[in-house]
């Protein structure tokens, strides 16, 4: 099933009542409640309904881009949008809404227009088209155009061209951030990593001296931890190769700047580009190796608390995978909802990285570790990939129809195929990466070759 990351309605937005440095109030309300404030300070409620309508199509756009790109959280800014007319749009607390525009409103505030070919709000500037001038949208030029016998998308198009689209019906969630909520290191997996990949490749076309990051599969490889230190290196960021917070706003600010998505030449964000590897979340229903990567996580938190029931490593996200992850849930004082969704999953991450580093150097006695917790792929090293290594190369000298490998510590050509025909033979996905399941698989069977 493809999934793909359209824009949402947010249930709320933060206003600062001032120019974006300044030291004034924000304030959080209703999104439709700001469209409807928002309307009834830029136009005028007498004006023809085709004209207020396409004035606010523009008005909820404008708000959803600068929603869409973190305009100003991006700068490290805690609001969504500025009341400054210089730079956003007018908003006046507590101001007196006309009825008109605020039935309009409810029926259309999940609403906005699109570029055609691309997923994002389109940045629909405006301005009064008296004394303010601008290359969007004219207010007043919609009122004469509205008396022509143009309706609301034909106004819109007049000054945003042929090429637009409207979305209607957008789904209403509660705001969230992009940023992970964790730091991105070497090992990670995921749709926040395939995003952050596709951002940094984008913006090398603008700054060559950035590497490129190959493959761009969702694994932060190498090639990923290079890019990121180039980077934080070209604009003097601690050179880490850690995406934090910093780093990661840090990067989708350059990202919009080179997309100019905040401007009407927007580049646009494509269908492709906007197009998830993995689910936003896993439920009851879902089934894959991500379950099953997933399943293997609550198993080893199980084994360390009691509390926690095991679930069958089937893949399935079955009766048994939904009690486990409510009860992680319970422990942690989250919704006990029984899916897995970015809280619930950081929350996994957070305890299954204590328990390895609490766990004492030889707790494994002459058993395979378990999962050390992230990705190995080609260009790691280090002493879990020495560990990968002993294992692979004790089941080649019992099983012969898979090669001999050194033991070195560094993930390379060799290692990679040895991983291959495990996973060959062994029906898992043939990556050539060691994620937690070929990790478990591998640690089952030498185990069970020592043991005998």
């Amino acid at each position: 099933m493809v999934v793909i990351n359209y824009p949402y309605i947010p249930e709320t937005i933060t206003v600062h009542l001032g120019p974006p440095g300044s030291q004034a109030e924000n304030i959080s309300l209703p999104f439709a409640e700001y469209i409807k404030n928002v309307a009834s300070s830029e136009i005028y409620p007498t004006w023809p309904e085709s004209a207020l309508r396409a004035n606010i199509y523009a008005i909820i756009s404008f708000a959803l881009n600068r929603i869409y790109t973190e305009w100003y959280r991006s700068q490290g800014y805690d609001f969504d949008i500025t009341n400054s007319t210089q730079y956003d749009q007018a908003f006046v607390p507590n101001r007196d809404i006309f009825e008109n525009i605020s039935q309009i409103v409810d029926e259309i505030f999940n609403s906005y227009v699109v570029r055609q070919g691309s997923i994002e709000p389109y940045f629909t500037q405006f301005c009064n088209g008296t004394t303010s001038l601008c290359d969007g949208l004219s207010q007043w030029g919609t009122v004469s155009l509205a008396q022509q016998g143009y309706i609301p998308y034909e106004i819109l198009q007049y000054y945003y061209g042929d090429d637009i689209n409207l979305v209607m019906d957008a789904p209403v969630l509660p705001l969230t951030e992009s940023y992970p909520g964790l730091p991105l290191r070497l090992g990670d997996s995921g749709n926040d990593v395939k995003l952050l990949q596709l951002w940094l490749n984008r913006v090398r076309q603008n700054y060559p001296a950035l590497p490129a990051i190959v493959p761009a599969d969702g694994i932060f490889r190498v090639s990923t931890e290079e890019a990121v230190r180039q980077f934080q290196e070209i604009f003097y960021m601690p050179v880490t190769g850690v995406v934090d917070q910093a780093t990661w706003y840090r990067i989708k600010r350059y990202y919009t700047a080179v997309k100019r998505l905040g401007e009407l030449t927007s580049e646009g964000v494509s269908l492709e580009e906007a197009t998830l590897l993995f689910p936003g979340q896993l439920q009851a229903g879902d089934q894959g190796d991500i379950v099953q990567m997933v399943q293997y996580y609550l198993n080893v938190l199980a084994y360390f608390n009691p509390t926690i029931p095991d679930a069958p490593l089937n893949g399935e996200f079955g009766p048994e995978t939904v009690a486990a992850v409510q009860a992680l849930q319970r422990l942690s004082a989250l919704p006990d909802t029984g899916i897995i969704d970015r809280p619930t999953w950081n929350q996994i991450v957070r305890i299954y990285r204590g328990i390895l580093e609490s766990l004492p150097a030889n707790y494994s006695e002459s058993k395979a570790k378990i999962y050390p917790g992230y990705v190995l792929s080609e260009g790691i090293s280090g002493q879990d990939v020495r560990d990968l290594q002993s294992y692979l190369a004790l089941i080649g000298q019992y099983l012969p129809q898979f090669p001999s490998i050194a033991v070195d510590g560094v993930f390379g050509p060799e290692t990679r195929d040895a991983v291959y025909a495990f996973q060959d033979a062994y029906g898992l996905q043939i990556t050539g990466v060691v994620g937690p399941s070929t990790w478990n698989e591998i640690a089952m069977l030498y185990d069970s070759l020592i043991a005998t």
